[in-house]
């Protein structure tokens, strides 16, 4: 895949033209390069994320106690164990460690120039923060990613099969986590209650979305070439064809996640690192204010909570925090511990990073000024 990026000629010739023909607004650039939307942190955006903030903020103080029947739920966080909240933040930074260490074993090696732990450091919190602001689902992330990639000498194609490839490999854990805490619930290997639609459901969907992954790879990643006589035949042929690029572009990139998993790939210790330690600061959440749940219990209800990151909420606010509270009191956990310990653990894994995320989306734009500067050169594994 690298090698044929060092021997693209156009590759060539863009790096060896000179240094102004790199400029974003030239409208060469803009046309092969474009920035996505999501870049531009505005004060608009700000305001609008910080008012809504401000008033999800109030609702939950206001509101949610009475609603709920937890008058003594923000009493609890003046009695939180300062150890236990001080080994949450701890376990946050191991958790975008993880995230940083996945990134870098996935796609350190491609395109022009090496991404090192600074680098990789810098377009994941940004991307990260790119989530946070602007889309729900990661697709402000995925923008920002992509852009920065492509900046950084990988062509849109390996930008894309590699983009798969992490995305297979981030989320494989957390669906066989499902998978294992779902059915061993349900059928009684593990410890805690059996709410049908919190254990034996979501272990299915995540058993037959395993299996449709590893299917997709089965197909040939030339189906749309082997489809284009297809495209001559009327409108027909022509939606076929389009269909077609789908599921031959995905099967690339879950070819190459499996490739990484064949060759036990390092890296993917990234991918359990960044949700082991996520859970592990919901456990020390619970420590802080009370006792934690049993542990299948724990980890179940926080892989079906985060499905609500789905939900098109401003910055996602509000439908991971709605998710895994109501999937923890469905298993029997007090409602106002769960409550208190969800918002601490979002506000250590969802908005202390926030900060740091910004300051990392400003030094990556200084990062990309300066790989504009310096000649390309290519890499392979």
């Amino acid at each position: 895949m690298t090698e044929s990026t060092a021997e693209d000629p156009q590759v060539e010739e863009r790096a060896a033209a000179p240094v102004e023909s790199e400029n974003p607004r030239a409208p060469e650039a803009d046309e092969e390069e474009p920035r996505p939307p999501s870049l531009e942190i505005s004060r608009r955006s700000l305001l609008l994320l910080g008012g809504f903030l401000i008033a999800s903020l109030a609702a939950l103080y206001f509101l949610l106690p009475q609603l709920a029947g937890l008058d003594e739920t923000w009493n609890r966080i003046e009695k939180g164990d300062p150890i236990w909240l001080a080994t949450g933040v701890v376990f946050t930074i191991g958790m975008f460690g993880g995230y940083v260490a996945m990134f870098r074993g996935i796609f350190a090696g491609a395109g022009s120039r090496r991404l090192e732990w600074r680098e990789s450091y810098q377009i994941t919190m940004a991307s990260l923060a790119a989530t946070r602001l602007f889309a729900a689902g990661g697709a402000g992330g995925l923008a920002l990613t992509a852009w920065a990639l492509r900046r950084a000498g990988m062509r849109p194609r390996e930008v894309a099969d590699k983009t798969i490839a992490f995305l297979v490999l981030t989320y494989t854990p957390y669906a066989a986590a499902v998978v294992v805490c779902g059915f061993g619930l349900h059928w009684g290997i593990f410890p805690g209650e059996d709410p049908f639609a919190f254990t034996f459901v979501p272990a299915v969907i995540a058993l037959l979305m395993m299996t449709a992954t590893l299917t997709v790879s089965l197909v040939p990643t030339d189906l749309a070439r082997r489809a284009e006589g297809l495209g001559r035949r009327g409108r027909l042929g022509r939606l076929v064809q389009r269909l077609a690029n789908i599921p031959a572009a995905s099967s690339a990139g879950i070819r190459e996640a499996i490739q990484h998993v064949r060759g036990r790939d390092p890296a993917l210790l990234g991918a359990i690192a960044f949700w082991g330690f996520q859970i592990l600061v919901l456990w020390a959440a619970f420590h802080a204010f009370g006792d934690p749940p049993p542990q299948a219990v724990l980890i179940q209800a926080f892989f079906v909570g985060m499905l609500g990151n789905l939900l098109p909420m401003p910055g996602g606010v509000g439908g991971v925090e709605g998710g895994m509270i109501g999937a923890l009191v469905a298993f029997g956990v007090d409602g106002g511990l769960a409550v208190v310990a969800v918002l601490v653990y979002r506000a250590f894994t969802f908005w202390l990073p926030l900060i740091p995320g910004v300051i990392a989306y400003f030094q990556l734009r200084h990062t990309v000024e300066r790989w504009r500067a310096e000649p390309a050169l290519h890499y392979t594994k």
